[in-house]
């Protein structure tokens, strides 16, 4: 996972921000703070995030392609400038069925 911090005021391209890496995930971390996180994530076609429960609710925005995210046995598609929110606390996981960017969003807080 890409940790390297991106400029402060400047403009940035969200879909140029990440790369696609042949039969792979790969993460950029665009900012990471005590109370939350922001990162991007580019999937090639066929790759996906293996099944996880979060402690906290996740926003996830399809930057680019399709994603198969499944919550608690439920499927839903996505598609580019679509959103949704992962509840905390249910099993998820998220598929690319062709190439894919997405930005995921977690607040840590509310939860105390």
């Amino acid at each position: 996972m890409n940790h390297t911090p991106l400029e402060k005021s400047k403009v940035h391209d969200t879909v140029e921000m990440i790369a696609y890496v042949p039969q792979s995930v790969v993460s950029k971390t665009i900012i990471m703070k005590s109370t939350g996180s922001v990162s991007i994530l580019s999937f090639d076609a066929g790759e996906g995030m293996t099944e996880k429960i979060s402690p906290f609710d996740s926003f996830v925005q399809i930057v680019e392609g399709n994603a198969e995210i499944i919550i608690e046995e439920r499927v839903f598609f996505l598609e580019t400038g679509q959103c949704m929110i992962i509840p905390a606390h249910k099993s998820n996981c998220i598929k690319a069925n062709e190439r894919l960017k997405i930005l995921i969003t977690i607040i840590k807080s509310g939860y105390e």
